[in-house]
């Protein structure tokens, strides 16, 4: 081996060595608040979390048992997988849509209609709340899952059709002109044969529509009224009040709260990693 051949060699494995040092920092850093969250939600009092170093002699699941027993977390629980699973169908029903005629179609104004849609993205949540307050309540709609499911679909519904908008790019327009030789309709090519091929594309927005309306807080804790319609977000936010704030319950309820969501993720990583990269290696 040459002098050269060595020196890349060792080129190449010092890189190597470099690149997961950085990446296993970079998990490092990710991982801590996770697992800082769950060892304080570990200390039984709620002053815990100003001396962690007492912790580790009274460890107890006392505020797990707390919540589930003496909560409505369950309630809450309900409530945020009906919001999330109606959010998740239409969101992802009209994103399909909406993108697969952006894609297919060339009707008057179908550019302006993406860069509309991008545009609704950038407005802060704290500007959208008061005139989405003012439209529910002329439409009846505060305090109920109708309403709620409806801004969350206004939120996550952009940012979808954006993304599957180049997905259907990359499925050849062959496959629609050999659907209309065959007698179907724009909507039966649609359904029938570009939909399975866009499923990877479809689990992915599916995924960002249900994450979008589990976690937020400032949406339902402003339409939401009534304590028996909280979600899991708000039902955390439960646990601060003005004067006294509950960490030790607010600490282990919100690892409650990520369990589902990770277990669905860990369960579906590898389907929504094939749909983030199959739009960009196909056609």
């Amino acid at each position: 081996m040459t002098t050269k051949a060595v020196s890349r060699d060792h080129g190449r494995r010092r890189t190597a060595v470099l690149s997961h040092l950085a990446l296993s920092l970079a998990s490092l850093v990710a991982l801590f608040p996770i697992v800082w969250l769950v060892f304080v939600s570990l200390g039984p009092d709620k002053d815990d979390y100003l001396h962690p170093g007492r912790i580790w002699s009274k460890l107890s699941f006392s505020n797990y048992a707390f919540v589930t027993e003496h909560t409505k977390f369950f309630t809450w629980l309900g409530n945020t997988a009906l919001v999330a699973a109606l959010t998740c169908v239409i969101g992802v029903m009209f994103a399909a849509t909406t993108g697969y005629a952006v894609s297919r179609m060339r009707f008057p104004g179908y550019k302006k209609l993406m860069w509309v849609l991008l545009v609704t993205q950038m407005f802060p949540i704290a500007v959208l709340i008061v005139p989405m307050y003012q439209i529910l309540g002329d439409m009846g709609l505060i305090d109920t899952y109708g309403g709620l499911i409806l801004v969350y679909c206004s939120t996550a519904v952009p940012y979808c059709a954006w993304m599957l908008k180049g997905y259907f790019d990359t499925i050849p327009v062959e496959i629609d002109e050999a659907g209309r030789v065959d007698g179907l309709t724009p909507f039966g090519t649609f359904f029938r044969l570009i939909l399975p091929l866009a499923r990877p594309g479809l689990a992915v927005a599916a995924f960002y529509t249900c994450l979008t309306a589990w976690g937020e807080v400032a949406f339902a804790s402003t339409f939401m009224l009534d304590d028996s319609k909280y979600t899991l977000a708000v039902g955390l936010s439960s646990f601060v009040s003005q004067h006294d704030a509950q960490w030790n319950y607010m600490a282990a309820t919100a690892v409650l709260i990520a369990i589902p969501v990770s277990a669905i993720f860990y369960l579906v990583q590898k389907h929504l990693v094939t749909g983030m990269t199959a739009g960009a290696t196909k056609g």
